[in-house]
């Protein structure tokens, strides 16, 4: 039976676990604006009764507090980070979008109009003096200019995939520290938990750390109590696909492997791959979130890239492999680098260099100098690809459609520009030219190419000083007037090449025949499958419209249902406070009367033990 002063014992507890939710509320009032925090609740139970040898059975000890736990759901934390994952991807998404608009908006706006109708009038003007050599130098210059918008295009196009590709490499070095963080406070966590309780703060921390990892990639996250009697200590995952990102204590590590080579013609040196530490690749175009996001943006070709289902063939131990009936049979749209990955198969090779011969069907079929032995024989049935085929219309995909704009361009006007004299009577120069990497001189290009070379390796020139090429070399980068002409306006050609041999036609050299063949290129409806030089262009920028205003769309659609998961989750774990101060002033009624008993308590032992012997 309970002894006299079993009463003061009762009216402590309830005194105690007053003051413990009064506490607790207090802690939940002062964090009730801090990211991340958990709202906190007090667990009690009535304490273990005393057995009593009478007819009323169990005499009630008073109440027990067993923990202070935090009120949240785990089915909107895993709903809240799904949709985070996509909020982080059309984020990223909308942003680099944003930033490709602006560039572009300069072709419709001020940049290439004005610079492509400049040139124009410049030509309406040479036509009517084609002897004057002032007329000739303003229209030089406004080609030149012109020239000058599209390699400004390029750099920005260069400059951007730039800017993507540094980011890449942030967001990994941000989920290695995301990895690490996660895997100490584990750590701290099994090591208060495992003598009973629950770290709470130290789980709000993970847990924000999870929510922000989430917004990077998609993840899935587990946790499971093991140990004897599954008590304190817990295992806690978290996946990136089926790569381990974090083992309870242990943190994986991404790494940012530069590519030796290169997969578009335009890509800057250097693109990160990203690998964890034990070699396995990191799939970033699958991985969702804003890495996604990036990859695509950097890597996207709108599936431009080449491939053959009709594989190719090769002899086991060689080191050359043909392939044909490609995706690129357009010598103007060929895209590839120079000399970079091939996967033939299942197996990746590098090629030094590459030649592509244009067949009586007028497909090409391309021959590649590789510098690993084939190491098997290649045939029909093996699937061949540079690249991967990316259904996102990224920098990659708007580096190859200007590289297509000058080179087809180009051409055109230079086959008429070939076809005539300069002022001196001599046959005409190419206009239009590309400049090499190293010297930067012009090429002398080849009109009608039926063969291609990337010049590089296996397909070196073996001459020295050897200049000639196809469109091939010709990008948006190195579009230029050629010097030749620029330094001197007598080469330009204004009418067509005498028929009684060079410099005999110097009498005839200022006709204007052929400057008006080149100002009706610009409304040539057939030089692109667009129409027109400024139709292909704007259809671009439509085209990019689109896809723009799409990613807003998605992006604000993606923040609304987010908000609203968020608030959904705070209506769980969230503080409230009108709710906080009414568990105040229930505590504090528990603690007064508590309180009151032990008063009582104390007035009935006092007579008990001061009056009752007088």
């Amino acid at each position: 039976m309970a002894n006299t002063f079993f009463g003061l014992t009762i009216g402590s507890t309830g005194l105690y676990g007053a003051n413990l939710g009064i506490n607790t509320t207090a802690h939940n009032i002062t964090n009730a604006e801090t990211e991340g925090y958990t709202r906190q609740v007090l667990k009690t139970r009535a304490d273990s009764p005393l057995k009593a040898n009478s007819n009323y059975g169990m005499i009630g000890t008073g109440v027990s507090v067993y923990s202070v736990e935090q009120v949240r759901d785990q089915y909107y934390d895993d709903k809240f980070r799904s949709n985070n994952t996509v909020a982080g991807y059309y984020e990223g998404q909308q942003y680099y979008m944003d930033s490709l608009e602006s560039y572009f908006n300069e072709i419709q706006l001020e940049g290439f109009n004005s610079n492509f109708n400049r040139m124009n009038d410049a030509l309406q003007e040479l036509a009517k003096d084609p002897s004057n050599l002032a007329v000739r130098t303003q229209a030089n210059s406004y080609a030149q200019n012109f020239c000058d918008y599209i390699n400004a295009t390029a750099i920005s196009l260069e400059q951007l995939q730039e800017s993507t590709n540094f980011e890449v490499k942030t967001m990994a070095d941000q989920i290695n520290s995301y990895a690490v963080q996660i895997a100490g406070l584990t750590k701290q966590i099994n090591t208060l938990e495992i003598s009973g309780g629950t770290a709470n703060d130290l789980r709000d921390q993970r847990n924000l750390l999870v929510d922000g990892l989430s917004n990077i990639c998609k993840i899935t996250v587990n946790e499971r109590v093991v140990g004897v009697d599954e008590v304190g200590v817990t295992e806690y995952t978290v996946k990136i696909g089926n790569a381990l990102l974090v083992d309870t204590f242990n943190a994986n590590e991404l790494r940012s492997v530069p590519r030796e080579e290169k997969i578009n013609q335009s890509d800057i040196d250097g693109l990160y791959e990203l690998e964890w530490k034990d070699g396995q690749r990191f799939d970033g175009l699958h991985c969702g979130g804003r890495m996604q996001s990036l990859y695509e943006m950097r890597d996207g070709n709108s599936e431009q890239n080449f491939r053959s289902a009709d594989g190719g063939s090769g002899v086991e131990g060689s080191k050359t492999f043909t392939v044909k009936n490609t995706s690129i049979n357009d010598i103007n749209k060929l895209h590839i680098a120079e000399s970079g990955t091939i996967v033939i198969g299942d197996k990746e090779y590098t090629y030094n260099g590459f030649k592509a011969t244009k067949g009586a069907d007028g497909n090409l079929e391309y021959e590649f100098a590789l510098d690993q032995e084939l190491v098997r024989n290649c045939g029909p049935k093996d699937d061949v690809r540079i690249g991967q085929s990316i259904s996102f219309k990224g920098i990659p995909y708007y580096m190859a459609q200007m590289d297509e704009f000058a080179r087809t361009y180009a051409e055109k006007f230079n086959t008429i520009h070939n076809s005539g004299q300069d002022l001196d009577g001599n046959p005409a120069l190419d206009y239009f030219n590309g400049k090499t990497k190293t010297q930067g001189d012009n090429y002398t290009l080849i009109e009608n190419a039926t063969e291609v070379s990337s010049r590089t390796g296996e397909y070196a020139p073996t001459t020295a000083g050897d200049l000639n090429a196809s469109y091939y070399q010709m990008t948006a980068r190195n579009f230029s007037v050629t010097k030749e002409i620029y330094d001197n306006p007598r080469k330009l050609a204004t009418t067509e090449l005498d028929a009684t041999g060079p410099g005999n036609g110097k009498a005839n050299a200022a006709k204007n025949d052929l400057v008006l063949k080149y100002i009706e290129l610009s409304d040539d409806k057939d030089m692109f499958m667009q129409g027109t030089p400024q139709g292909f262009l704007q259809s671009l920028i439509a085209e990019l419209g689109v896809d723009t205003h799409k990613s807003q769309n998605f992006n604000k659609s993606q923040q609304n249902i987010i908000s609203a998961i968020q608030n959904q989750r705070l209506s769980v774990s969230g503080v409230d406070m009108d709710e906080e101060a009414m568990n105040l002033i229930r505590y504090q009624n528990s603690y007064n009367l508590a309180a009151k008993v032990i008063s009582t308590m104390n007035e009935m032992y006092d007579k008990l033990i001061n009056y009752m012997g007088a």
